[in-house]
Protein backbone atom coordinates (compact mmCIF):
# COMPACT_ATOMS: atom_id res chain seq x y z
CA UNK A 1 0.00 0.00 0.00
CA UNK A 2 2.62 2.40 1.18
CA UNK A 3 5.11 1.32 -2.22
CA UNK A 4 1.59 2.23 -4.20
CA UNK A 5 1.17 5.57 -2.97
CA UNK A 6 5.04 6.48 -2.84
CA UNK A 7 5.25 5.43 -6.78
CA UNK A 8 1.84 7.60 -7.62
CA UNK A 9 3.17 10.58 -5.74
CA UNK A 10 6.47 10.34 -7.72
CA UNK A 11 4.84 10.54 -11.02
CA UNK A 12 4.68 7.30 -12.03
CA UNK A 13 2.85 4.39 -13.33
CA UNK A 14 1.53 1.63 -11.35
CA UNK A 15 -0.46 -2.16 -13.40
CA UNK A 16 -2.71 -3.30 -10.30
CA UNK A 17 -5.17 -5.67 -9.67
CA UNK A 18 -8.62 -4.22 -9.07
CA UNK A 19 -11.92 -6.05 -8.63
CA UNK A 20 -12.17 -6.86 -11.91
CA UNK A 21 -9.31 -6.73 -14.12
CA UNK A 22 -6.17 -5.79 -14.36
CA UNK A 23 -5.87 -1.89 -14.63
CA UNK A 24 -2.96 1.13 -15.09
CA UNK A 25 -3.35 3.83 -12.29
CA UNK A 26 -1.37 7.41 -11.88
CA UNK A 27 -1.88 10.77 -10.63
CA UNK A 28 -4.27 11.94 -11.99
CA UNK A 29 -2.99 15.72 -11.34
CA UNK A 30 -0.03 14.91 -13.50
CA UNK A 31 -0.31 15.82 -16.90
CA UNK A 32 3.27 13.52 -17.44
CA UNK A 33 1.97 10.57 -15.52
CA UNK A 34 -1.15 10.66 -17.86
CA UNK A 35 0.50 10.84 -21.01
CA UNK A 36 3.03 8.04 -20.04
CA UNK A 37 -0.19 5.41 -18.79
CA UNK A 38 -1.84 6.73 -22.33
CA UNK A 39 1.72 6.05 -24.19
CA UNK A 40 1.61 2.62 -22.31
CA UNK A 41 -1.75 2.11 -23.74
CA UNK A 42 -1.74 3.44 -26.96
CA UNK A 43 -4.81 4.79 -25.79
CA UNK A 44 -6.12 7.82 -27.68
CA UNK A 45 -5.45 11.25 -26.43
CA UNK A 46 -9.09 12.49 -26.26
CA UNK A 47 -10.27 9.78 -24.31
CA UNK A 48 -11.28 10.02 -20.85
CA UNK A 49 -10.25 7.93 -18.19
CA UNK A 50 -12.00 7.42 -15.05
CA UNK A 51 -10.91 8.03 -11.45
CA UNK A 52 -10.59 5.45 -8.95
CA UNK A 53 -11.20 6.00 -4.88
CA UNK A 54 -10.40 3.18 -2.69
CA UNK A 55 -12.69 4.88 -0.07
CA UNK A 56 -15.99 5.67 -0.98
CA UNK A 57 -15.94 8.37 2.34
CA UNK A 58 -13.12 10.15 0.46
CA UNK A 59 -14.61 10.04 -3.29
CA UNK A 60 -17.73 11.85 -1.68
CA UNK A 61 -15.43 13.95 0.26
CA UNK A 62 -13.73 15.03 -2.63
CA UNK A 63 -16.94 15.94 -4.66
CA UNK A 64 -18.57 18.18 -2.39
CA UNK A 65 -20.88 19.39 -5.10
CA UNK A 66 -23.19 15.82 -5.81
CA UNK A 67 -26.73 16.51 -4.60
CA UNK A 68 -27.86 13.87 -2.06
CA UNK A 69 -29.71 11.91 -4.86
CA UNK A 70 -26.45 11.10 -6.06
CA UNK A 71 -24.43 10.50 -3.16
CA UNK A 72 -27.34 7.45 -1.91
CA UNK A 73 -26.54 6.31 -5.46
CA UNK A 74 -23.52 6.32 -5.28
CA UNK A 75 -23.29 4.35 -1.65
CA UNK A 76 -25.87 1.87 -3.07
CA UNK A 77 -23.34 1.43 -5.91
CA UNK A 78 -19.79 1.06 -4.68
CA UNK A 79 -17.35 -0.12 -3.58
CA UNK A 80 -18.33 -2.31 -6.23
CA UNK A 81 -17.57 -3.13 -10.25
CA UNK A 82 -19.13 -0.38 -11.56
CA UNK A 83 -17.90 2.85 -13.37
CA UNK A 84 -20.52 5.73 -12.83
CA UNK A 85 -20.87 8.79 -15.05
CA UNK A 86 -21.45 12.09 -13.02
CA UNK A 87 -22.07 15.44 -13.55
CA UNK A 88 -18.88 17.85 -12.69
CA UNK A 89 -20.00 21.67 -12.84
CA UNK A 90 -16.75 22.19 -10.98
CA UNK A 91 -14.59 20.35 -13.51
CA UNK A 92 -12.45 18.27 -11.12
CA UNK A 93 -10.07 16.19 -11.76
CA UNK A 94 -9.84 18.31 -15.08
CA UNK A 95 -7.29 16.24 -16.48
CA UNK A 96 -9.23 13.04 -16.71
CA UNK A 97 -12.05 13.95 -18.54
CA UNK A 98 -10.35 15.10 -21.44
CA UNK A 99 -13.32 16.48 -24.23
CA UNK A 100 -16.00 16.80 -22.18
CA UNK A 101 -14.80 18.64 -18.81
CA UNK A 102 -18.62 18.60 -17.51
CA UNK A 103 -18.59 14.83 -17.15
CA UNK A 104 -16.49 12.46 -14.42
CA UNK A 105 -16.06 9.10 -14.55
CA UNK A 106 -15.79 7.49 -10.96
CA UNK A 107 -14.84 3.87 -9.79
CA UNK A 108 -14.58 3.16 -5.93
CA UNK A 109 -12.78 -0.36 -5.22
CA UNK A 110 -12.58 -2.55 -2.75
CA UNK A 111 -8.80 -4.61 -3.43
CA UNK A 112 -7.12 -6.39 -0.68
CA UNK A 113 -4.27 -5.54 -1.99
CA UNK A 114 -5.04 -1.62 -1.49
CA UNK A 115 -6.71 -1.68 1.92
CA UNK A 116 -5.69 1.76 3.63
CA UNK A 117 -4.93 3.58 -0.30
CA UNK A 118 -6.04 7.00 0.53
CA UNK A 119 -4.93 8.98 -2.65
CA UNK A 120 -7.29 8.66 -6.01
CA UNK A 121 -5.59 7.65 -9.39
CA UNK A 122 -5.93 8.22 -13.16
CA UNK A 123 -7.26 4.62 -14.06
CA UNK A 124 -7.51 2.36 -16.83
CA UNK A 125 -7.82 -1.19 -17.80
CA UNK A 126 -4.04 -2.65 -18.08
CA UNK A 127 -4.43 -3.41 -22.51
CA UNK A 128 -3.57 -1.97 -25.28
CA UNK A 129 -6.54 0.56 -26.43
CA UNK A 130 -8.80 -1.89 -27.75
CA UNK A 131 -7.42 -5.20 -27.09
CA UNK A 132 -9.00 -7.78 -24.45
CA UNK A 133 -8.75 -7.23 -20.66
CA UNK A 134 -6.38 -9.33 -18.51
CA UNK A 135 -7.86 -11.14 -16.01
CA UNK A 136 -4.24 -12.47 -15.13
CA UNK A 137 -0.93 -10.53 -14.64
CA UNK A 138 0.22 -12.75 -17.43
CA UNK A 139 -2.18 -11.71 -19.77
CA UNK A 140 -0.66 -7.90 -19.43
CA UNK A 141 0.76 -7.38 -22.83
CA UNK A 142 4.98 -7.19 -21.78
CA UNK A 143 5.28 -3.77 -23.38
CA UNK A 144 3.16 -2.48 -20.73
CA UNK A 145 4.25 -4.46 -17.56
CA UNK A 146 8.03 -3.24 -18.35
CA UNK A 147 7.05 0.10 -18.73
CA UNK A 148 5.19 0.29 -15.71
CA UNK A 149 7.01 1.56 -12.61
CA UNK A 150 5.18 -1.00 -10.27
CA UNK A 151 3.85 -3.97 -10.85
CA UNK A 152 1.34 -5.78 -8.00
CA UNK A 153 0.43 -9.18 -8.66
CA UNK A 154 -2.99 -9.67 -7.09
CA UNK A 155 -3.42 -13.32 -8.46
CA UNK A 156 -6.82 -14.46 -10.87
CA UNK A 157 -9.54 -11.75 -11.28
CA UNK A 158 -13.37 -11.93 -12.27
CA UNK A 159 -11.77 -11.11 -15.62
CA UNK A 160 -15.34 -8.82 -16.73
CA UNK A 161 -14.57 -4.95 -16.71
CA UNK A 162 -17.10 -2.72 -14.74
CA UNK A 163 -20.50 -1.90 -15.67
CA UNK A 164 -20.77 2.05 -17.03
CA UNK A 165 -24.15 3.54 -16.02
CA UNK A 166 -24.98 7.27 -16.39
CA UNK A 167 -26.02 8.78 -13.42
CA UNK A 168 -25.78 12.29 -14.90
CA UNK A 169 -29.08 13.17 -14.88
CA UNK A 170 -30.00 11.38 -11.75
CA UNK A 171 -30.67 13.53 -9.20
CA UNK A 172 -33.01 16.08 -11.02
CA UNK A 173 -34.83 13.22 -12.52
CA UNK A 174 -34.46 9.98 -10.82
CA UNK A 175 -33.07 8.10 -14.53
CA UNK A 176 -30.20 6.11 -15.48
CA UNK A 177 -28.36 4.32 -18.18
CA UNK A 178 -26.00 1.70 -19.01
CA UNK A 179 -23.38 2.50 -21.09
CA UNK A 180 -21.66 -0.41 -21.08
CA UNK A 181 -22.66 -3.92 -19.54
CA UNK A 182 -20.14 -5.34 -17.24
CA UNK A 183 -19.93 -7.13 -14.00
CA UNK A 184 -23.24 -5.94 -12.68
CA UNK A 185 -26.26 -6.44 -14.60
CA UNK A 186 -28.91 -4.51 -15.08
CA UNK A 187 -31.27 -6.21 -12.42
CA UNK A 188 -28.97 -5.79 -9.95
CA UNK A 189 -28.51 -2.10 -11.04
CA UNK A 190 -32.33 -1.40 -10.29
CA UNK A 191 -32.92 -3.15 -7.42
CA UNK A 192 -29.64 -0.94 -6.02
CA UNK A 193 -30.99 2.42 -7.77
CA UNK A 194 -34.35 2.58 -8.20
CA UNK A 195 -35.81 5.54 -10.15
CA UNK A 196 -36.19 4.62 -13.53
CA UNK A 197 -34.09 3.04 -16.24
CA UNK A 198 -33.41 5.22 -19.53
CA UNK A 199 -32.43 3.49 -22.48
CA UNK A 200 -29.89 4.15 -25.02
CA UNK A 201 -31.35 4.45 -28.68
CA UNK A 202 -28.07 3.14 -30.07
CA UNK A 203 -28.25 0.14 -28.27
CA UNK A 204 -32.23 -0.30 -27.74
CA UNK A 205 -32.52 -2.58 -30.99
CA UNK A 206 -29.96 -5.06 -29.96
CA UNK A 207 -31.23 -4.98 -26.51
CA UNK A 208 -34.94 -5.66 -27.25
CA UNK A 209 -34.47 -7.99 -29.45
CA UNK A 210 -32.40 -10.02 -27.11
CA UNK A 211 -34.35 -9.56 -23.79
CA UNK A 212 -37.87 -10.11 -25.05
CA UNK A 213 -39.09 -12.92 -26.71
CA UNK A 214 -41.22 -12.86 -29.41
CA UNK A 215 -40.62 -9.00 -30.09
CA UNK A 216 -40.83 -8.66 -34.04
CA UNK A 217 -44.15 -10.62 -33.78
CA UNK A 218 -45.22 -8.57 -31.35
CA UNK A 219 -44.60 -5.30 -33.39
CA UNK A 220 -46.32 -7.00 -36.60
CA UNK A 221 -49.39 -7.91 -34.60
CA UNK A 222 -49.34 -4.06 -33.57
CA UNK A 223 -49.30 -2.79 -36.89
CA UNK A 224 -51.71 -5.53 -37.90
CA UNK A 225 -54.15 -4.18 -35.13
CA UNK A 226 -53.49 -0.62 -36.00
CA UNK A 227 -54.90 -1.22 -39.84
CA UNK A 228 -54.90 1.26 -42.60
CA UNK A 229 -56.45 4.28 -43.76
CA UNK A 230 -55.80 6.51 -40.47
CA UNK A 231 -54.54 9.93 -40.95
CA UNK A 232 -53.63 11.13 -37.54
CA UNK A 233 -51.68 9.03 -35.06
CA UNK A 234 -50.44 9.44 -31.49
CA UNK A 235 -47.80 7.30 -30.64
CA UNK A 236 -47.07 6.73 -26.53
CA UNK A 237 -43.72 5.31 -25.77
CA UNK A 238 -42.39 6.06 -29.08
CA UNK A 239 -39.08 5.12 -28.97
CA UNK A 240 -36.51 5.16 -31.48
CA UNK A 241 -39.85 4.80 -34.11
CA UNK A 242 -39.58 1.68 -34.90
CA UNK A 243 -43.36 1.03 -34.38
CA UNK A 244 -43.95 4.46 -36.08
CA UNK A 245 -42.08 3.71 -38.90
CA UNK A 246 -44.50 0.55 -39.47
CA UNK A 247 -47.89 2.32 -38.86
CA UNK A 248 -46.01 5.22 -41.51
CA UNK A 249 -45.15 2.43 -44.36
CA UNK A 250 -49.31 0.91 -44.25
CA UNK A 251 -50.45 4.41 -44.26
CA UNK A 252 -48.68 6.51 -46.59
CA UNK A 253 -51.23 9.88 -45.95
CA UNK A 254 -50.83 9.31 -41.89
CA UNK A 255 -48.98 11.66 -39.86
CA UNK A 256 -47.56 11.25 -35.96
CA UNK A 257 -47.47 12.46 -32.89
CA UNK A 258 -44.77 10.97 -30.75
CA UNK A 259 -44.58 11.14 -26.66
CA UNK A 260 -41.38 9.80 -24.78
CA UNK A 261 -39.77 10.66 -21.91
CA UNK A 262 -36.00 9.95 -23.03
CA UNK A 263 -35.32 13.32 -25.44
CA UNK A 264 -32.56 11.16 -26.75
CA UNK A 265 -35.23 8.66 -28.33
CA UNK A 266 -37.46 11.28 -29.29
CA UNK A 267 -34.59 12.43 -31.18
CA UNK A 268 -33.88 9.23 -33.05
CA UNK A 269 -37.20 9.19 -34.11
CA UNK A 270 -37.38 12.26 -35.63
CA UNK A 271 -34.28 11.26 -37.01
CA UNK A 272 -35.91 8.35 -38.68
CA UNK A 273 -39.44 9.67 -39.67
CA UNK A 274 -38.51 13.11 -40.65
CA UNK A 275 -41.19 15.65 -41.52
CA UNK A 276 -44.08 12.46 -40.70
CA UNK A 277 -43.22 13.64 -37.23
CA UNK A 278 -45.26 16.50 -36.89
CA UNK A 279 -44.63 17.01 -32.82
CA UNK A 280 -42.81 15.30 -30.46
CA UNK A 281 -43.44 15.41 -26.75
CA UNK A 282 -40.92 14.55 -24.01
CA UNK A 283 -42.83 13.61 -20.88
CA UNK A 284 -44.55 10.48 -18.65
CA UNK A 285 -47.54 8.63 -19.67
CA UNK A 286 -48.59 9.72 -16.09
CA UNK A 287 -48.81 13.52 -17.77
CA UNK A 288 -51.48 14.91 -19.61
CA UNK A 289 -51.54 13.84 -23.00
CA UNK A 290 -50.75 16.23 -26.25
CA UNK A 291 -53.97 18.28 -27.51
CA UNK A 292 -56.26 16.99 -30.41
CA UNK A 293 -57.96 14.35 -31.79
CA UNK A 294 -56.70 11.03 -33.63
CA UNK A 295 -57.56 8.11 -35.68
CA UNK A 296 -55.41 5.96 -34.03
CA UNK A 297 -53.78 6.03 -30.67
CA UNK A 298 -50.75 3.14 -29.92
CA UNK A 299 -48.49 1.98 -27.42
CA UNK A 300 -46.03 -0.91 -27.60
CA UNK A 301 -44.01 -1.44 -24.60
CA UNK A 302 -44.58 1.09 -22.55
CA UNK A 303 -48.08 0.75 -20.73
CA UNK A 304 -46.32 -1.81 -18.43
CA UNK A 305 -44.20 0.12 -16.61
CA UNK A 306 -46.80 2.10 -15.33
CA UNK A 307 -48.90 1.21 -12.00
CA UNK A 308 -51.80 -0.71 -12.14
CA UNK A 309 -54.18 3.03 -11.65
CA UNK A 310 -52.03 4.79 -13.64
CA UNK A 311 -53.01 2.40 -16.52
CA UNK A 312 -56.60 3.14 -15.93
CA UNK A 313 -56.21 6.26 -15.63
CA UNK A 314 -54.26 6.48 -18.85
CA UNK A 315 -56.69 4.66 -20.79
CA UNK A 316 -59.23 7.30 -19.82
CA UNK A 317 -57.39 9.94 -20.99
CA UNK A 318 -56.77 7.97 -23.82
CA UNK A 319 -60.39 7.77 -24.67
CA UNK A 320 -60.76 11.42 -24.29
CA UNK A 321 -57.87 11.78 -27.16
CA UNK A 322 -59.70 9.83 -29.49
CA UNK A 323 -61.62 10.57 -32.37
CA UNK A 324 -65.18 8.72 -32.47
CA UNK A 325 -64.69 6.35 -34.95
CA UNK A 326 -61.12 5.76 -33.90
CA UNK A 327 -59.25 2.99 -32.01
CA UNK A 328 -56.38 2.35 -29.29
CA UNK A 329 -53.70 -0.44 -30.06
CA UNK A 330 -52.03 -1.51 -26.82
CA UNK A 331 -49.34 -4.19 -27.69
CA UNK A 332 -47.33 -4.90 -24.17
CA UNK A 333 -46.17 -7.16 -21.66
CA UNK A 334 -49.07 -8.70 -19.14
CA UNK A 335 -49.19 -11.55 -16.19
CA UNK A 336 -49.86 -14.46 -18.26
CA UNK A 337 -52.68 -17.13 -17.04
CA UNK A 338 -50.18 -19.36 -16.23
CA UNK A 339 -46.94 -18.68 -14.46
CA UNK A 340 -44.78 -21.14 -16.90
CA UNK A 341 -45.84 -18.79 -19.80
CA UNK A 342 -43.62 -16.15 -18.33
CA UNK A 343 -39.96 -16.06 -20.56
CA UNK A 344 -39.85 -12.13 -20.57
CA UNK A 345 -36.85 -11.00 -18.01
CA UNK A 346 -38.17 -8.48 -15.70
CA UNK A 347 -36.96 -5.82 -13.84
CA UNK A 348 -38.34 -5.49 -10.14
CA UNK A 349 -39.44 -1.68 -9.79
CA UNK A 350 -39.73 -0.96 -13.24
CA UNK A 351 -41.76 -2.88 -15.19
CA UNK A 352 -45.13 -3.77 -14.01
CA UNK A 353 -46.61 -5.79 -16.01
CA UNK A 354 -50.57 -6.46 -15.60
CA UNK A 355 -53.08 -9.28 -16.55
CA UNK A 356 -55.18 -9.05 -19.72
CA UNK A 357 -57.95 -9.91 -17.94
CA UNK A 358 -57.52 -6.44 -15.88
CA UNK A 359 -56.67 -4.35 -18.45
CA UNK A 360 -59.46 -4.96 -20.29
CA UNK A 361 -61.34 -4.24 -17.52
CA UNK A 362 -60.03 -1.09 -17.16
CA UNK A 363 -60.56 -0.15 -20.61
CA UNK A 364 -64.25 -1.03 -20.40
CA UNK A 365 -64.29 1.27 -17.27
CA UNK A 366 -62.96 3.91 -19.14
CA UNK A 367 -65.45 3.97 -22.24
CA UNK A 368 -64.36 1.08 -24.69
CA UNK A 369 -65.25 -1.75 -26.27
CA UNK A 370 -62.29 -3.86 -26.07
CA UNK A 371 -60.83 -7.25 -27.19
CA UNK A 372 -57.32 -9.08 -27.71
CA UNK A 373 -56.41 -9.58 -30.58
CA UNK A 374 -53.19 -11.64 -30.19
CA UNK A 375 -51.40 -13.22 -27.63
CA UNK A 376 -47.64 -15.22 -27.06
CA UNK A 377 -46.74 -16.36 -23.70
CA UNK A 378 -46.41 -13.09 -21.72
CA UNK A 379 -47.10 -10.63 -24.59
CA UNK A 380 -50.48 -9.60 -26.15
CA UNK A 381 -51.86 -7.10 -28.23
CA UNK A 382 -55.22 -5.60 -27.34
CA UNK A 383 -57.62 -3.30 -29.58
CA UNK A 384 -60.19 -0.60 -28.21
CA UNK A 385 -62.99 1.60 -29.83
CA UNK A 386 -64.86 3.96 -28.05
CA UNK A 387 -68.34 2.83 -27.21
Amino acid sequence: MSAFETVIGRGGVVLFPSDTVYGLACDPASQVAIEHLYALKGRPPDKAAAIMFFDLEAALYALPELGPNTRRALSALMPGAVTALLPNPARRFALSARADPQTLGLRVVSVPALVGVQVPVLQSSANLSGGADARRLSEVAPAIRAGADLVIDGGELPGVASTVVDLRDYEQEGVWSVRRLGAVDEDELARRLGGRFRFEPGTYAAMVTDTLPGYAELQGQVALAAGQGVQRILELGIGTGETAARLLEQNPRAQITGVDESPAMLAAAAARLGERLVAAHAGLLQEPLPEGRFDLVVSALAVHHLEADEKALLFSRVRERLAPDGRFVLGDVVVPQSPDAAVVELTDGYDKPSSVAEQLEWLRAAGFEARVSWTLRDLAVLVARPL
